[in-house]
């Protein structure tokens, strides 16, 4: 007891130290009559208002005050130090600049303060909040070169709304304000609050724009705050029409003409008209349907716009209709850049003509990738991609991408060559920027739904073992209800493998072990599957998520139509290859936390099962579960953890087989810091395992069971991030925590860390080399 009270003691004491050394380094490079300002205190000083009221003046007024002090971590000003103690660089690079303008960050001196602005600014924020008396008054505390601006202000009474009237009169705008009032933000009872009232103007804007007043702004309102007509401290507001408001912003606008240039350049605009013909005569001829698509060389279909555009001749104009239409505009994937204009046709009869300037992109792209890599299995290698794209295949948008590709892996050591990896194949995909169906399909997304058809083929080859070919087909659809949810249906998804040059070496280590023999097996998957993904990480806020879910269902009709049951002895085969037959569910949640623009927390949780029955006992080995590597548990390597508490080591080490199971959970948790322009770390906390819903002799402990969680494996470690914009590489460095087929009771491995260790450091060190973030 005593030696930890020594010890807790010497902690303060030497907090004590450091804290009193930064904080005085940082004052001793003040000039003479300067002053560190360390920030300013707000006082109130009113009876009247509740304590949530003062609380939320208080932070409101505080919020605004300028400047801000220097940053503070744990009551020091470490940023302040490193300014301070930084030379002064002689040119605007280098270690010194980097220290002190990069790292460091320069004193706030109470020279810096204009205290009667910042007296003003609480006044008026005071009355923009409905505090209509309120005045403040300030004083300087000093000492030590420190001072501090204390505030007071004395608010008064708020006022409150009492009675909110609408101008009334005849005219087409005021009459469709009114219409509006039952929705208003302006409440009898509520605080005056000229935030508020803001809000309620674009409330009416927005409104407004959807009723076909194009030209209308919020600031063509005005709202009128007259406090003689109550007492006790009430408001009434009048909302009406500013009397200098433009006649143009009070007309509704329908459409007239609908004009597409599918192929514009800015060279087509001459003195701010258009090059090419816009009389009625030579628009008939690119006429289609209620648009006009000034197409000379029939680059594109008119129907892809007649689907994409959501306006029309004689459609009253409205800004939902607007955006949606640039929207799918864009989504169409063909244009670079996507513009509108409004042209007045008829002011008399208010209508406009609506154009739209489309700059294609470049039809055909060709795209060479050589990439190499390594992962934390030990392999090595390199692989060769060569993909091309036409994103105007048949003049529709429709999209085709072609692409083949080689890749070799060897696994580093020359006692495992047999183990080495050559891949290659090819695969193409067509893209339709609609709905193909024997039924109608509407979307109103502002995203344009997409119908998808890919065909593959890869060639594998493990030297010594086997060679697989496998074949891959699909038909569905991806379509967005918004920016946040998007749903992917294959409705048929086929995948046929088929093995060749099965060696007798290969045989005789998989006699023993069925799971290695089921690698080897023609399998033939086929049946629809179905993600469904939401993501708000694109917001500009806090605390972020993404979710995606995903269902596989393999085999299930024709397995249930032909009578399948493996386990019968009635197993059914398509052209002599059994059909495999599952259901497979997956899950992965993401959130995030954002601490700083510098700083970030990461978590993930993924759990999946995958059940197979009917004509099928085991799950396709291609369709299973697997953990460790470099997007999953970093502290094992890739594919050999699990299942539960099966022990790898007791596998022959002449033999590949990666760690497969039909059950995975997951917990992932990232500390990410920014360190320097496009250098971050971060420190990361993994925790998972894969499960077998079956016993397995070969493969004891290897069963889910209700002692799962003590199957789980932890692992840690920390890692840089180059992020070059266009690339992220990815260095992490992990070691295992909590081992899961060590012997019960002794799975926590703390006490066996020993990084002084050679042996230790190779057999529990492991280094991920990867492309992009874990997740």
């Amino acid at each position: 007891m005593n030696n930890k009270f020594h010890t807790y003691c010497k902690y303060l004491l030497a907090s004590g130290m450091v804290s009193s050394v930064i904080s005085c380094s940082n004052t001793r490079f003040l000039k003479e009559g300067q002053m560190l300002y360390t920030g300013a205190e707000v006082k109130i000083e009113n009876d009247t208002i509740s304590k949530q009221e003062k609380k939320d003046l208080q932070a409101g007024l505080e919020g605004n005050l300028r400047p801000k002090p220097n940053s503070t971590f744990l009551g020091l000003r470490p940023k302040l130090y490193f300014y301070n103690i930084a030379k002064e660089p002689k040119k605007d690079k280098g270690f010194n600049y980097w220290l002190k303008y990069k790292v460091g960050e320069k004193p706030v001196l109470l020279g810096d303060v204009d205290r009667e602005f910042n007296k003003d600014i609480i006044e008026n924020y005071s009355e923009n909040k409905g505090y209509f008396n309120a005045k403040a008054t300030y004083d300087t505390v000093a000492k030590n070169k420190k001072a501090k601006v204390i505030y007071t202000v004395r608010p008064g009474a708020r006022y409150l709304i009492d009675g909110v009237k609408f101008q009334k009169d005849s005219t087409v705008v005021n009459q469709e304000i009114q219409n509006l009032t039952d929705r208003t933000l302006l409440k009898n009872g509520n605080p005056f609050d000229l935030d508020v009232i803001k809000s309620e103007r674009e409330r009416i804007d927005n409104r407004l724009k959807e009723r076909g007043f194009y030209y209308f702004h919020p600031d063509n309102i005005i709202v009128q705050a007259d406090s003689t007509v109550s007492k006790n401290h009430k408001v009434e507001l009048n909302v009406k029409l500013k009397d200098n408001t433009p006649d143009l912003s009070t007309q509704q606008f329908s459409i007239d003409k609908v004009i597409v240039f599918p192929t514009y350049n800015i060279q087509d605009v001459k003195d701010g008209k258009y090059s090419i013909p816009m009389d009625k005569d030579s628009l008939s001829k690119y006429a289609f349907d209620d648009i006009y698509v000034i197409d000379p060389q029939h680059k594109f279909k008119p129907k892809i716009f007649d689907r994409a555009l959501y306006f029309k001749k004689g459609d009253l104009y409205n800004r939902s209709n607007h955006n949606l239409t640039l929207n799918r505009l864009i989504s169409l994937g063909v244009f670079k850049f996507v513009k509108n204009e409004f042209i007045v046709s008829d002011s008399l009869s208010h209508k406009f003509d609506a154009y739209y300037l489309l700059t294609p992109r470049q039809v055909q792209s060709l795209r060479l990738e050589a990439l190499g890599r390594t992962n934390s299995a030990n392999y090595a290698g390199s692989e060769l991609n060569l993909n091309w794209t036409h994103r105007n295949f048949f003049k529709g948008a429709e999209q085709f991408k072609a692409a083949i590709f080689g890749a070799f892996d060897f696994q580093m050591g020359g006692a495992q060559d047999a183990n080495n990896i050559f891949r290659a194949g090819g695969n193409v995909q067509l893209s339709i920027p609609r709905i193909v169906a024997p039924f109608r399909f509407h979307s109103s997304s502002e995203f344009v739904p997409r119908t998808n058809i890919t065909l593959g083929y890869e060639f594998q080859n493990r030297t010594k073992y086997y060679t697989l070919n496998n074949f891959t087909g699909s038909f569905g659809y991806i379509w967005k209800e918004n920016a946040r949810k998007e749903h992917d249906l294959k409705v048929i998804d086929i995948t046929l493998v088929s093995p060749a040059n099965v060696t007798e070496e290969y045989r005789a280590k998989s006699a023993k072990n069925p799971a290695m023999q089921r690698i080897v097996d023609k399998q033939l998957i086929f049946g629809p599957t179905y993600s469904y993904t939401y993501t708000n990480t694109m917001l500009p806020k806090t605390n972020t998520i993404y979710y995606k879910g995903t269902l596989d269902l393999a085999g299930n009709i024709t397995g249930l139509v032909t009578g399948a049951n493996a386990k019968k002895d009635k197993q059914k085969e398509i052209f002599g290859i059994p059909f495999s037959q599952y259901v497979k569910i997956e899950n992965d949640f993401r959130f995030y936390h954002k601490f700083t623009e510098k700083s970030s927390l990461a978590t993930r949780f993924i759990g999946g099962i995958a059940y197979p029955y009917g004509n099928s006992e085991f799950i396709p080995f291609s369709k299973q579960f697997f953990s460790g590597g470099s997007n999953s548990i970093r502290a094992f390597r890739a594919r050999t953890l699990g299942p539960g508490s099966f022990d790898p080591r007791t596998i022959d080490p002449g033999t590949y087989f990666d760690q497969s199971g039909d059950v995975k959970l997951e917990l992932n948790a990232e500390y990410r810091a920014n360190l320097y322009k496009f250098l971050n770390a971060a420190v990361f906390v993994d925790a998972g395992n894969i499960w077998l819903l079956r016993d397995d002799s070969t493969r004891p402990g290897a069963k889910f069971s209700k002692d799962f969680l003590n199957e789980i494996a932890v692992g840690a470690g920390v890692g840089l991030r180059l992020d070059f914009s266009i690339l992220i590489l990815r260095l992490d460095l992990a070691m295992p925590l909590r081992v899961p087929y060590y012997e019960k009771g002794d799975r926590w491995a703390f006490d066996r860390i020993n990084f002084g260790d050679s042996n230790w450091r190779k057999d529990n060190l492991v280094l991920n080399i990867a492309i992009g973030y874990p997740f």
